[in-house]
């Protein structure tokens, strides 16, 4: 049997929405993709963003997802230690991956060791400066007040409502991400800050940004990871102990910003 030895990063699904793939096909290949490192997997992390949208009303979860989370809760059964992240898009994550596929589900950066290594783990937004607007509004969906009100409203008008958003807020940034520069991106000025108050961190994993990205930060040794998305690049992070990089699954390598390209599959 192979020796679980590898740490495996994903985040940005965003389950719900169709794009170069349906959502179902999406579905099918991220399944498929865990399936492929379950035998080496030693934690895999989900970053935020699972889902395009989901609500858990107290006796409802949404509709579908069924291939996603069987297999989630196969991994689980399995013994494999899986943590979930919530994004801005599923941020109503409530308590239904805890008890019912026993995996944790963090609100807020974690830091975790793995193998020697300190790891940094968020999905990203509302860190770093600017965006004032974002911050005020996720302040406001995350009170309980908020969502007593979004849990009167009727699933079927609550599910249309909050695809609608979803939808307009796309269309608002059309097109595929660009690297902003050092400068320009504001989840590096996060970690360069957070480094400073924190230089035991080797790694400051993000989701949120869709764009791979692996840059080297000012000291010379840590890095900033963002994993990109299964909407075009179905890319991930694997850690093995001795070297952490970008993968993608069924589709073509791309070129990571402050790096040379990653290899296609993580079968050694």
């Amino acid at each position: 049997m192979t020796a679980r030895r590898n740490i495996y990063f994903a985040s940005d699904f965003h389950l719900g929405v169709d794009a170069r793939l349906s959502s179902r096909e999406r579905e099918a290949r991220i399944v498929r993709w865990l399936e492929d490192i379950r035998s080496d997997a030693a934690h895999i992390y989900l970053v935020g963003d699972l889902f395009d949208f989901w609500f858990e009303y107290q006796s409802v979860v949404p509709r579908g997802y069924v291939r996603l989370l069987g297999k989630l809760a196969e991994l689980r059964d399995a013994g494999i230690p899986i943590d979930c992240f919530t994004g801005n898009h599923d941020m109503w994550l409530f308590d239904y991956f805890s008890t019912e596929l026993g995996i944790p589900v963090h609100r807020q950066p974690i830091v975790r060791e793995h193998r020697g290594k300190t790891f940094f783990i968020g999905h990203g937004d509302g860190l770093g400066p600017g965006d004032h607007g974002y911050k005020i509004l996720k302040r406001f969906f995350a009170s309980p007040v908020c969502q007593w009100l979004f849990a009167r409203l009727h699933p079927n008008l609550a599910f249309a409502l909050a695809h609608y958003w979803s939808g307009r807020s796309r269309a608002k940034n059309p097109g595929e991400e660009q690297f902003h520069g050092v400068d320009g991106e504001w989840l590096i000025a996060f970690a360069e800050e957070e480094l400073r108050r924190r230089p035991d961190i080797d790694y400051f994993i993000f989701g949120h940004r869709h764009l791979p990205i692996d840059h080297l930060l000012s000291n010379g040794r840590a890095r900033y990871l963002n994993l990109g998305e299964w909407l075009t690049f179905c890319s991930y992070v694997r850690f093995d102990g001795a070297s952490i990089r970008h993968h993608f699954f069924e589709t073509e390598p791309v070129a990571i910003p402050g790096r040379r390209p990653a290899a296609r599959q993580p079968r050694d």
